[in-house]
């Protein structure tokens, strides 16, 4: 009897050739200098001594600490992939193309705001996953999450729908990192997981739409992806400028919401108030684009341009669309008065 013909498996045959591992490798040497002491096992002597499974160190006593999974984008070895993955500046890391071969990578580029990581391998005419428009995305559109990680995950394929469009979510790259907020996500009820993030979520077209990137844990069938059209902007970034740019504004703020304009006894219903959130997080940061245009801490921000800022449409919502050197207006509120702010956009760091 013949196979018919399945739009998943035609998917995954198409995009798994682009699907790369990528293997965090770290010196021995590195490894017991990082390492507490109290955590490593007493030998019979009583001196602690870092015990790692043969088959985990190489023949250079480089030893495999992690992974994820990344995909290429350019023939001529272009690869993106979480910035989570290759956060340890320590570390090297080794991609692995579906056929076994192994490649050294350089990281050419981090994204100071998002979790996106672009890579480069000396390799030439590899296959590539098209990218898609992120945009044109719509509720209830197929997807498919594909990744690529060494070990128990290896080729790692799961399928949902599209479940939600702009997300907001406070993600934890590790254990040791603050929670960060993550804005502007595509929600999918495909499986998520330590196999695929960092690999593609593509369409039935085969298109890249996004970058697996968060899923939540104790619950089923809730995981997040970046928008490709971020993962574009920066490779463009990358091309014109040899790196990636994102715009700084320089403000802390809380969205106002019912509860917090109550709590605050404040006269507006909606905007962002600007405020000092710790010793070291100024509301306004010195010398930032929004301290030369004249803003102060208890500001709000009632309006970016004509958009008006309320949860669903944040300053950082206002400014993905932004570029470097941008005029922006910002309608403010202070001391019960409406006034307008000009501020040219820096470049963050």
């Amino acid at each position: 009897m013949a196979k018919q013909n399945n739009p998943i498996v035609e998917t995954v045959q198409k995009v798994m050739p682009a699907v790369v591992s990528i293997v965090i490798m770290k010196s021995l040497e590195k490894l017991e200098k990082e390492l507490p002491l109290d955590l490593m096992p007493i030998t019979p002597w009583n001196a602690p001594e870092l015990r790692i499974p043969e088959e985990m160190i190489d023949e250079h006593g480089m030893v495999r600490i992690g992974g994820g999974s990344g995909f290429v984008v350019d023939p001529d070895g272009i690869i993106v992939t979480n910035k989570h993955v290759i956060a340890d500046p320590e570390a090297e890391y080794t991609v692995i193309l579906n056929t076994g071969k192994k490649y050294e990578s350089e990281i050419l580029a981090r994204d100071p705001i998002n979790d996106v990581a672009i890579l480069r391998i000396k390799a030439k005419n590899l296959p590539v996953v098209p990218l898609g428009d992120s945009a044109a995305l719509e509720l209830g559109e197929t997807m498919v999450a594909i990744g690529n990680a060494l070990g128990i995950f290896r080729n790692t394929v799961s399928a949902g729908i599209v479940s939600g469009l702009s997300r907001s979510i406070a993600a934890q790259p590790d254990p040791q990192s603050p929670p960060q907020e993550m804005r502007g996500l595509i929600q999918t009820d495909a499986a998520i997981n330590a196999g695929n993030s960092g690999g593609p979520l593509v369409n039935l077209a085969g298109e890249a739409v996004g970058i697996n990137a968060a899923m939540v844990y104790g619950a089923q069938n809730i995981g997040f992806a970046i928008p490709i059209n971020t993962v574009r902007r920066d490779l463009e970034d990358l091309k014109k400028f040899g790196h990636v740019r994102r715009p700084l504004l320089g403000l802390r703020y809380l969205i106002i919401n019912e509860a917090l304009k109550h709590k605050m006894g404040l006269s507006a219903d909606h905007g962002a108030l600007i405020i000092n959130q710790g010793p070291h997080a100024p509301g306004v940061a010195p010398g930032s684009p929004a301290a030369h245009a004249g803003i102060k801490e208890k500001d709000i921000v009632l309006a970016y341009g004509s958009e008006k800022i309320d949860p669903e449409h944040t300053l950082q919502d206002c400014l993905e669309n932004a570029s470097v050197g941008d005029v922006i207006s910002l309608t403010l509120l202070r001391n019960g008065k409406e006034l307008t702010a000009k501020v040219t956009l820096a470049e963050r760091k």
